[in-house]
């Protein structure tokens, strides 16, 4: 059976054109103009997929994602008007699994739509605890804690710990990070790999100190 793909877009245009592609592209899909529409055909369905346009009438689609992502892993790409709108959302946390800026190819979003899909059917299964120093990360509670201090945590960031704790010691690059967080295989967006770290330092309190920088490479996560 063919994936349903959530096109969230209140411009009719491109939701017609996204539509078209898709449905040429093999998938099924359904159709939200608004943000609270978006969650009602979410819930009601469980598509496999989620395009996710920022600026939406009634509910953005930062509140979107950030109720979709209190329930789910679904998948989710955003749909976003400027660059800049990629560190806020990274800023923010919200998790999302790739972003494609407008203007945009179609053609372009139905192979990210793929990359994605596979990206997340070919996850390796993460073990339900990992622990690294003082660090211990529960994957299936989506819980990170500092000795017994239960850290402030973001979807993103717990991602990227995790990937982090699975080689505890070893040097991550940020590409294979980048990779994680499910974001976009481009380096000028690894910056957005920095700006996670940046956050999970100021949060994880002692614990911060193992999360290292090797410089011109990546980071480390001391075990």
């Amino acid at each position: 059976m063919s994936a349903t793909i959530l096109i969230v877009e209140d411009e009719t245009r491109l939701a017609d054109i996204l539509e078209q592609y898709l449905r040429l592209g093999g998938f099924h899909t359904e159709r939200a103009a608004t943000g609270p529409r978006a969650l009602e055909l979410w819930r009601a369905g469980r598509p496999a997929l989620i395009l996710l346009d920022l600026m939406l009438p009634e509910m953005d689609g930062l509140e979107v994602a950030r109720r979709v992502r209190a329930e789910s892993e679904v998948p989710i790409i955003m749909l976003t008007a400027r660059d800049e709108e990629v560190d806020r959302l990274v800023g923010l946390g919200i998790g999302a699994d790739d972003y494609v800026i407008k203007p945009y190819s179609p053609r372009e979003v139905v192979a990210r739509v793929r990359a994605v899909l596979r990206r997340a059917q070919n996850a390796a299964p993460v073990p339900s605890t990992l622990h690294a120093g003082q660090l211990t990360l529960d994957t299936a509670a989506f819980e990170a804690r500092c000795g017994e201090e239960i850290l402030d945590v973001t979807v993103a960031e717990l991602r990227l710990l995790t990937a982090l704790a699975q080689a505890a010691g070893a040097v991550k690059s940020r590409s294979e990070l980048l990779s994680a967080l499910g974001g976009l295989d481009r380096g000028t967006d690894e910056r957005t790999v920095d700006a996670h770290v940046k956050n999970l330092r100021r949060k994880m309190g002692a614990c911060g100190e193992g999360l290292e920088t090797v410089r011109g490479v990546g980071y480390r996560l001391r075990s």
